[in-house]
């Protein structure tokens, strides 16, 4: 079978991270896999298989890449496509339409489209919330990353329910593993030091990370005690200048984008997700799956059915400082003994479980021609 991936580029992302893992994944069960990218950059580019072939469609923004990706489709003509990120979707099924040919097209929301787009000031976000309501229902297939994603999707864009099929991303793969294990070396890390609090993410407004340094503070001035976070993003300056105005610049680094976050998670005391909304977070099951104790904002959506209520780590309400100070100092005094094993949890979300419901969504006509 003939899978193609569309997606905007590589540049960084969970839903990016995401795509490429389950390309692999198809390409490892020896399916041909085109992995079609309006512009063919970014940092996961080295992580894709060499049996995914990359299509480059050389455009500087996705709405430039439509005439590519209808050549494409016309040339290439694969069974079924995937796309991911709202305003990639929507020129998918743009594309298919005037390509005019046979292709089965399955659409992937990734996050909470009411909170995400009623964040944004910008046009262009507000046209492509109303373009979905038009394109999703031309699509032969939509999938959402988590329940609480796909009942926002069904109410914000007034698609049935039941045409949205739920399938968690396929986040636990042998490379995580692999990487989590390799050397990382730093002053803050190993035997005896203080403990180390992980975040992970784009320094933007989504990850609430003002919320996490200020609960760090508190937690700071109780116990000695260490603060990362890893990421780049517009809001690097107000953080820093949060971090100083605190006054605890020696207790807290922001280093950057990391190639390699997982070695940082298997080494840590303990992970934190301060986001305001998420689809569902990848570095939460990350994090678990390298063995680290975690503490979530209960925002919507994902964290919630992730520790399944609470079962493997603790909740807290969004954006309530407090209450994230009180959470990581608890997890901090329990022994490491006493923690649920977060790593059985993680299990759920392996990349062969994902690979295998997203060809059953994608292969769902060629199923019932076997048949």
């Amino acid at each position: 079978m003939h899978i193609a991936i569309y997606l905007p580029s590589l540049r960084g992302g969970g839903a990016e991270r995401a795509m490429v893992t389950l390309a692999n994944g198809f390409a490892e069960r020896g399916l041909k896999v085109d992995l079609v990218l309006a512009s063919a950059e970014g940092p996961y580019l080295s992580e894709v298989s060499s049996g995914v072939n990359i299509i480059d469609l050389k455009s500087s923004r996705v709405l430039a890449s439509l005439p590519g990706l209808v050549r494409y489709l016309r040339r290439e003509r694969p069974q079924a496509m995937l796309s991911a990120l709202n305003h990639a979707n929507v020129i998918a099924v743009v594309a298919r339409m005037l390509a005019g040919v046979p292709v089965r097209l399955v659409v992937s929301e990734r996050n909470n489209v009411s909170l995400s787009g009623s964040s944004s000031k910008n046009l262009r976000s507000r046209v492509v919330l109303y373009m979905m309501r038009w394109a999703y229902r031309k699509a032969d297939g939509v999938t959402a990353v988590s329940r609480g994603v796909a009942d926002d999707l069904a109410n914000t864009i007034n698609l049935p329910r039941d045409r949205i099929s739920v399938i968690f991303n396929p986040v636990v793969t042998p490379e995580l593993i692999e990487k989590s294990r390799m050397p990382l070396e730093h002053p803050w890390l190993g035997e005896g030091k203080p403990p180390v609090i992980l975040g992970v993410g784009r320094l933007t407004p989504q990850k609430d990370f003002s919320i996490l340094i200020r609960a760090f503070a508190r937690v700071r001035a109780e116990y000695d005690c260490r603060l990362v976070i890893l990421g780049e993003g517009e809001l690097r300056g107000e953080l820093e200048q949060l971090v100083t105005s605190l006054g605890i610049q020696d207790s807290v680094q922001l280093p950057g984008f990391a190639e390699n976050p997982f070695a940082w998670m298997s080494r840590v005391q303990l992970f934190v997700l301060s986001s305001r909304w998420e689809g569902l977070p990848n570095v939460l099951i990350q994090a678990m799956a390298c063995g680290a104790a975690v503490v979530s904002t209960d925002c919507p959506s994902g964290p919630d059915e992730i520790l399944e209520r609470g079962k493997w780590g603790k909740l807290v309400p969004v954006r309530d400082e407090e209450a994230l100070a009180e959470a990581i100092a608890a997890l901090l005094e329990v022994p490491g003994n006493l923690l649920p094993d977060v790593r059985q949890r993680a299990g759920d979300f392996k990349q062969e479980l994902a690979v295998g419901a997203y060809l059953n969504v994608m292969c769902e006509d060629q199923s019932k021609k076997d048949n």
